[in-house]
């Protein structure tokens, strides 16, 4: 109603408009090549409009007519832009659903119809590399290097076919170009960073955690352990060779993670070898009320040089309280009463925790007690029957393996502080001194008995 009402006023006002200009006085004279014409005023402005209008409707005509060719050429280039992208969806969308030679057909069919895109070529060579066809990927992806809007996911797709070639220093060599190219690749970094691990150059490595950028308390966390692992590891190479060194990296990391059992157990080391039993006591009591960790006692126990085996029993008596709080504090204190010869004491020790539930090393002390105190080889031989079926202690695991001591890294798998402190799943065991799969660091000649005592197997 409103659209009718419009164009009846609208069709009024125009009605009128033109009466108007009819009926206005005077004539208006032209002259031209002979001819004469005398029109009212309003006649020949009306005639006027109406052949402006006649010139823009055959101009418009003509001109459409002029550039239908052009246009024909445009809508042929945005129909075939429009194909272009819809075979590089559908070949994305084949190779995510795991058909990559349709992909790469479907993604060369994009590249012929958008030749500038080089999205369709950076798809084309992860369909090849995913087809297997490694030559043609390696070929698109250096290809794709030179322009700086590809460059980077053209390194990645090199690194992934160096990795699928298994040729580890090649993905190496990727990954740092990438790393140099984009900080902020995480897969470069990730990539740079644990190869700096496997060769053990701690000092590369922690470089690199110093400057990632942690804004949420997961990350500022998971930073901090990162650094005190690797300072840990800094100090278990050196502690040896250059102790002074060693122990201000065991520090370091008690700044960072205050519980760390392996930089206490360094430190501590550190601390008796140069005489400083105070410090190194002090340091393992306060580890000790923290984690109840049976090799920070046992050290503790070790603590002063030459100590006889009842002086070491005393010195326990002050760390582990009776009846013993927990296994761990039960475990170590027998050990100890074992050495002194004091069977009732370590009898005392393991009697609140040698029930249907006892664990290997329980059991296996127990055997030593029968054996030693009473000379009862069957009572022996019973705990030693136990000891097969029993439960494990808790060791040093990582990736199913077992070690006397924390390592930096699985020599499986090569991965930062893989070691945990729990009940191993798989009874496999890699002792202390066997050949490391991995550059490895030095033992500590000092604490291998120490190790050996108190992880009894």
């Amino acid at each position: 109603m409103i659209r009718l009402a419009s164009w009846i006023v609208g069709s009024l006002f125009i009605t009128a408009l033109a009466a108007w200009l009819i009926s206005l006085d005077g004539t208006l004279t032209l002259e031209a090549a002979g001819y004469r014409m005398q029109p009212r005023l309003g006649v020949a402005i009306f005639l006027f409009l109406l052949v402006a209008i006649v010139l823009i409707v055959v101009w418009a005509v003509v001109r459409r007519i002029i550039s239908a060719p052009r246009a024909m050429a445009r809508r042929n280039r945005e129909r075939r832009k429009e194909q272009g992208v819809e075979a590089l969806s559908d070949a994305i969308i084949a190779l995510q659903a795991g058909d990559p030679v349709r992909a790469r057909l479907l993604a060369r069919e994009a590249q012929a119809r958008l030749p500038s895109n080089q999205a369709a070529r950076l798809l084309e060579a992860c369909a090849d590399l995913a087809v297997g066809d490694m030559a043609a990927a390696r070929e698109h992806y250096r290809g794709l290097i030179a322009d700086e809007r590809t460059a980077l996911a053209a390194l990645a797709g090199l690194y992934e076919q160096a990795r699928t070639q298994t040729r580890p220093e090649a993905a190496l060599t990727f990954a740092r170009k990438a790393l140099a190219l984009a900080p902020q690749a995480g897969w470069a970094a990730t990539a740079v960073f644990e190869d700096l691990v496997r060769r053990g150059q701690w000092a590369e490595a922690v470089a690199m955690v110093n400057v990632e950028a942690a804004n949420t308390r997961e990350q500022r966390a998971h930073k901090r352990r990162r650094q005190a692992v690797i300072e840990t590891a800094r100090a278990r190479e050196t502690e040896t060779s250059a102790p002074l060194p060693a122990l201000d990296h065991a520090l370091t990391a008690l700044k960072l993670l205050p519980d760390f059992v392996p930089a206490a157990l360094i430190a501590a080391r550190i601390h008796i070898n140069r005489g400083e039993t105070r410090k190194a006591m002090s340091l393992l009591r306060r580890i000790w009320r923290a984690t109840g960790h049976p090799d920070v006692a046992l050290l503790y126990a070790h603590a002063q040089p030459g100590a006889s085996a009842v002086d070491r029993l005393k010195r326990m008596g002050e760390l582990v309280e009776m009846p013993p709080p927990h296994r761990a504090a039960a475990l170590v204190l027998a050990r100890t009463a074992i050495d002194a010869y004091d069977w009732s004491k370590a009898r005392d020790a393991l009697a609140p925790f040698a029930g249907k539930d006892a664990t290997q090393g329980i059991a296996s002390l127990m055997a030593e007690i029968e054996e030693g105190q009473s000379g009862d080889q069957g009572k022996a031989r019973e705990w030693l029957a136990r000891a097969v079926r029993a439960p494990r202690d808790p060791a040093w695991t990582a990736d199913g393996l077992t070690s006397d001591e924390w390592e930096p890294i699985s020599p499986i798998t090569g991965r930062l502080d893989a070691f945990e402190w729990k009940v191993p799943v798989v009874a496999s065991l890699r002792p202390a001194s066997a050949e490391p799969a991995l550059p490895m660091v030095q033992q500590h000649p000092a604490v291998l008995p120490l190790a050996q005592a108190g992880n009894p197997q």
